[in-house]
């Protein structure tokens, strides 16, 4: 039982702690208050919610390296971290103690305020997670009471990522012109983003011997990786779900294995030297200028955009996008995505050889029509690219195809916010 003792001007206490050693407090001014301080240590202990005063000194700098140290996490996700560390959240709070910032619930608040002046909202959010993390760790570790991140109002609900949906006459256009500035692979690669809804991570490790001839699809299993300037290929996919084979259409199995046949190097998608695609060089020299546009481009028709700020996992959402408006199940588009489904859905439905068989003759359908819809121009400049389809188009042209007037299946393919 605790009790209480002078020790000059002030009052010590001693409690018992859980291993039956006894604890003590000094500093109290009466007696009474030193009693009531010890009698809670002890209420906690047989609650088994206590927490030493003494852990509650250690510093939030070093505790957050000890969880740096033990966390299991992918080298990206390492990388993202150490930078949040470095830069936002050692610079603030990396000098005081965990049990100070549990004092100090305002201090966080400000902290939040000034990170808006600084980052962009998704960016405080991500940081703020990462910090509410670290002290989630530190209640779990028995060094703080509770987590004081917990209630704190990082966001106002207001902000939405906006995403922007390419219709498949979009992709068309916009892969007739990386055909020009990048080549074959460009045209197959922009049409790979809209018709599959696989990552760039996924796609640009591809390699010819993955594709397989008999289904006419291709593996996710090891995709890559950007950390701190460096390429890897990652041990496994990103997620469980996302372990997949992906089926091509057609049209695009035919120009895949067109690829395929051309290939020198190892992988597919290489820059000139057959080295990996860098997601940032591509991105500036290559796609945004293809969807943007250019407009000091010798050639006029390069000069106009087709939809800026177009990004390349947009062309994820937008394959999901268009599954969904032609009435493909949720099973279905989140197996060809790589995605989960919520709840029972994922026990009791499974995605059937007629649902691929749909998505196929969906994807084949809404290809041919974007070709019919397209201006001449853009049309002579894909049958210049690859003659194969202007054949195929022909003959598609010939049997009544497509089934649908044009008009009717591009009016259903206009440009959409999601």
């Amino acid at each position: 039982m605790a009790y209480a003792e002078r020790r000059g001007s002030t009052w010590r206490v001693k409690y018992k702690r859980p291993d039956g050693a006894w604890g003590s407090e000094s500093g109290f001014e009466t007696k009474e208050s030193a009693l009531n301080w010890g009698r809670d240590q002890e209420s906690d202990v047989r609650r088994n919610t206590w927490v030493d005063p003494a852990q509650a000194q250690t510093l939030f700098g070093d505790f957050a390296e000890q969880v740096m140290g033990a966390a299991k996490l992918a080298s990206n996700t390492r990388a993202k971290y150490r930078s949040y560390l470095d830069r936002h959240l050692l610079p603030r709070w990396g000098t005081w103690s965990l049990g100070a910032i549990f004092n100090h619930h305002l201090e966080i608040e400000r902290w939040v305020k000034d990170l808006h002046g600084e980052l962009a909202e998704p960016s405080v959010l991500s940081v703020f997670a990462f910090f509410s993390r670290i002290l989630e760790s530190a209640t779990k570790a028995r060094k703080i009471p509770a987590n004081p991140a917990r209630g704190v109002r990082v966001s106002s609900g207001a902000y939405e990522a906006e995403h922007q949906v390419a219709t498949p006459a979009h992709f068309l256009r916009a892969a007739v012109r990386l055909h020009e500035t990048f080549g074959k692979a460009g045209l197959v690669l922009t049409l790979m983003n809209g018709y599959t809804g696989a990552r760039w991570s996924e796609l640009v490790v591809l390699r010819p011997h993955d594709y397989d001839e008999i289904n006419h699809a291709f593996p996710v299993r090891t995709p890559l990786r950007e950390t701190a300037g460096r390429l890897e290929i990652a041990e496994k996919a990103k997620t469980p779900a996302g372990k997949r084979w992906v089926q091509l259409p057609p049209f695009l199995d035919a120009l895949y294995t067109g690829l395929i046949e051309t290939c020198e190097h190892e992988y597919l998608f290489t820059g000139p030297r057959g080295g990996l695609l860098r997601r940032g060089n591509f991105r500036g020299r290559f796609w945004r200028p293809a969807w943007d546009g250019n407009p000091t481009h010798p050639q006029a028709w390069l000069r106009r955009p087709i939809l800026p700020g177009f990004t390349f996992h947009e062309g994820r959402h937008s394959h999901r996008t268009l599954l969904a408006q032609e009435g493909i199940p949720e099973i279905a588009r989140a197996a060809r995505l790589g995605h989960k489904v919520p709840g029972m859905a994922s026990v009791y439905e499974h995605v059937t050889p007629a649902m691929r068989q749909r998505v196929q003759g969906v994807l084949e359908a809404l290809w041919w029509a974007s070709v019919d819809a397209v201006s001449a121009h853009d049309r002579e400049r894909l049958f210049a690219a690859v003659p194969l389809l202007a054949e195929r188009y022909r003959a598609n042209m010939k049997n009544g195809l497509p089934e649908e007037p044009a008009e009717k299946m591009i009016s259903r393919m206009s440009p959409i916010r999601a």
